[in-house]
């Protein structure tokens, strides 16, 4: 009673700010971001678009991935008519192909750029079911697995920028305390949404496992760079409940009821993306890691998300997926991952 009475007034917590901060207020005091470059997944619209906005605010050299290369120029656009002095990169990427994540950083590496922030934003909520060119269901290869081939080919780079400009590099994944909705083995489940004929899929379990799986990303990444003695941090964050683009498969008079009957608890968009931003840029996170944040607050896990054993055992499961040359196929029946290895592999 206590945190929801907290959460409708917009009390601070800890960190002085609360569920009723935005992004502009949390980075006011961040001092001047000239020397950051930052990549922000999901850029064109919602959340993502108000992050990119308040971080060229405060002088950030900004890189906005994105499908539709005519919706990453229409969000440039906007940011530069109210920060025309803003770098900003547009280029092309698919989170759920695997393919395109490793043209994407291809390009951005022939730039040879630092890169100071990662920020993996971009999320996909589809009500049908449906299989990415890698095998992999939709929901999880787009909000998951693409950013965790996209981060990890970009480690090396923001490894060796913390390195040479003496600047904390942070990644910050943006999961959803829906994530708390999934319950059973996060690998049989995916295995079982992974194939082609699906009579019962679940698009909201879906979406759950996918944000479980960016809660034990952070915590496995967390303790991978700790052992690298790495100058760079990862964190975990929940905007919040906000109507945006995310839900756009699902319009509807059921969706508007729901959205009308929680409109007390709804955040605007400047708000949902305080988070962020703060994780992000604010002075009072550096050497913070592996830790999740909600209303600009750190905030305990589930026992799932926080159980380091299941970690491990997706970022295995991840690699797999990821590698060249490989097939990852999922046996529901018995919860493991077959590898079938091809030749290419070792070429």
């Amino acid at each position: 009673m206590f945190e929801t009475l907290k959460y409708l007034t917009g009390s601070a917590g800890a960190s002085g700010y609360g569920s009723k901060s935005t992004g502009e207020q949390v980075t006011e005091n961040c001092g001047d971001l000239h020397s950051i470059t930052a990549i922000i997944t999901g850029a064109t619209s919602g959340i993502g678009a108000e992050t990119a906005r308040v971080l060229a605010k405060r002088g950030a050299r900004l890189v906005l991935p994105a499908r539709s290369l005519k919706a990453a120029e229409d969000a440039k656009a906007r940011i530069m008519s109210e920060n025309p002095d803003s770098e900003i990169i547009v280029m092309g990427l698919d989170l759920s192909s695997l393919n395109s994540v490793r043209n994407f950083v291809s390009e951005f590496e022939s730039f040879n750029l630092p890169l100071n922030l990662l920020i993996n934003n971009a999320g996909k909520f589809a009500r049908e079911h449906a299989i990415s060119e890698d095998g992999i269901e939709m929901t999880f290869a787009t909000n998951y697995l693409g950013h965790f081939l996209l981060t990890k080919l970009l480690l090396k780079k923001m490894i060796e920028t913390a390195k040479t400009t003496g600047i904390q590099g942070r990644i910050v994944n943006v999961s959803s305390s829906i994530y708390n909705w999934f319950s059973g083995d996060t690998i049989r489940y995916l295995g079982q949404i992974s194939r082609n004929k699906l009579r019962d899929f679940d698009p909201t379990r879906a979406y759950a496992l996918s944000k479980l799986a960016n809660v034990l990303h952070t915590k496995e990444l967390a303790q991978r760079l700790k052992q690298m003695e790495a100058n760079v941090t990862v964190n975990c964050v929940h905007p919040g409940v906000v109507r945006t683009r995310l839900t756009r498969e699902r319009e509807g008079i059921v969706t508007d009821m729901a959205f009308f009957l929680t409109s007390k608890l709804l955040k605007t968009i400047p708000q949902a993306a305080a988070t962020t931003c703060y994780v992000a840029a604010h002075p009072k996170l550096v050497n913070v890691t592996g830790k999740y944040f909600s209303d600009c607050n750190e905030a305990s896990t589930s026992k799932l998300g926080s159980n380091s054993t299941e970690a491990a055992r997706l970022w295995t499961a991840s690699e797999i997926m990821v590698s060249r040359g490989s097939k990852a196929v999922f046996d529901p029946l018995t919860s493991t991952l077959d590898y079938d290895i091809s030749i290419k592999q070792f070429k």
